[in-house]
């Protein structure tokens, strides 16, 4: 009897996993290629070739103290961490941010941050540590200055101490040298921050080993999002690789106008110009990689800063960016106007094709979703979120630092 219960179960166990299967679609050989290319993860870390700390672990200490600390800027109340937050993807659920002043745009989440060529929603930085200057600097953001960095560096004992450790030769840098060096320790802890490996990178592995079982064990509704993902609406297009994105910009049918809250009366709206005011600002830089700061001014990757040239059409195109653990970084979009998923997903479907360029890239069209695949698009997407421990890491970073530099 206990026999017969047992091989029934076992049964219906499996009745049910076929019951699964019979929901999820049937990828074809084009979708098997795409859904394959979003793998393997996590990537091979490689070092920055631009960056001399990049992957040392003194430097990495020292830049997750960095990040959090106050006095690096002007008014002594707001760090990197103020806006790049643990518990939001290292983004913030704020729609805009807020330094010393309100911003125009949405704080981007900075996990898996390594992984891109081009950083900020318009690309004004061609490395992680120029990224990492930008805000110091920003009147609007942090109000700090190359001086009071440097200062810092020299007179604080446990940062003078971790500045030793990441660089002996600190104490005898001018202050722009050691405004990059705290820039490039600060890249050097953000490279750490990699997404977990999530329920879809286990279907991706398993059907990479035509591992049946296990692919029936990742969610119908997810599959066939994914198949409308990697079919119908070509999203892989643009959020392709193993970190869901092309690392480019793309217009995306938002408002060029900047949200009008707290706008005075009577004064003009702004417009946000996007990557057309990116490539300005990358090009005259001082911290670029065509600039002295570049530790390997040889390598192939200040050839897109030479390259890049301003058209027309990049008026109003932001940085495409990646859907690792996205669950946790709303708001979503530049400006942050989009408050969940659903409201993402209900903009592509809904897209007003009239208000994209005339002049340039027609990749976009109008998904026309109905209520279903929008909800399947929805379950694909949260399956590229899990668990991850980057907080605690960063933590612990801290604490050892403490340690080491009391």
């Amino acid at each position: 009897m206990r026999l017969f219960r047992l091989v029934a179960g076992c049964l219906l166990i499996a009745a049910a996993g076929f019951a699964q299967a019979a929901d999820a679609p049937v990828f074809d050989a084009a979708q098997t290629r795409r859904i394959l290319s979003h793998g393997p993860w996590p990537p091979e870390m490689v070092a920055d070739p631009s960056n001399r700390l990049s992957g040392r672990p003194e430097a990495i200490r020292l830049g997750a103290v960095l990040f959090g600390d106050t006095r690096l800027s002007g008014n002594g109340a707001i760090s990197c961490q103020s806006c790049h937050q643990p518990q939001h993807g290292w983004s913030e659920a704020k729609a805009r941010s807020e330094g010393l002043q309100r911003l125009d745009r949405n704080a981007p989440g900075l996990l898996n941050a390594r992984l891109q060529r081009w950083f900020g929603w318009d690309g004004a930085n061609d490395s992680l540590w120029a990224a990492s200057i930008r805000p110091i600097l920003a009147h609007t953001e942090m109000g700090g200055s190359a001086a009071a960095t440097a200062q810092l560096l020299r007179h604080d004992p446990p940062l003078a101490c971790l500045a030793r450790h990441a660089d002996p030769a600190a104490a005898a840098m001018e202050d722009a040298d050691l405004l990059v060096m705290a820039a490039k320790a600060m890249a050097a802890f953000q490279e750490t921050l990699v997404s977990p490996r999530t329920a879809f990178d286990d279907f991706r592995d398993a059907l990479a080993a035509s591992d049946h079982i296990a692919m029936r064990r990742y969610p119908a509704g997810a599959q066939r999002g994914l198949a409308l993902f990697t079919g119908r609406g070509q999203c892989g297009t643009c959020h392709n690789g193993p970190n869901f994105s092309n690392g480019e910009f793309h217009d995306t049918g938002l408002p060029f106008f900047i949200g009008d809250a707290g706008r005075p009366p009577g004064t003009p709206r702004r417009v946000d110009p996007g990557r057309h005011g990116g490539i300005a600002q990358v090009k005259v830089n001082p911290f670029n990689l065509l600039g002295r700061y570049n530790d390997d001014p040889s390598s192939p990757a200040a050839i897109p800063v030479r390259h890049v040239v301003q058209l027309h059409r990049n008026w109003g195109e932001f940085k495409v960016p990646g859907l690792r653990n996205l669950s946790a970084t709303a708001p979503y979009m530049h400006d942050g106007s989009k408050v969940d998923l659903r409201a993402v997903i209900r903009h592509y479907s809904d897209l007003d094709e009239d208000r994209l360029h005339a002049d340039g890239e027609a990749i976009l069209k109008p998904l026309n979703l109905g209520d279903a695949e929008m909800a399947d698009l929805l379950a694909f997407l949260e399956s590229l979120s899990g668990p991850e421990d980057s907080a605690v890491r960063y933590q612990a970073l801290r604490a050892e630092a403490a340690r080491v530099c009391p």
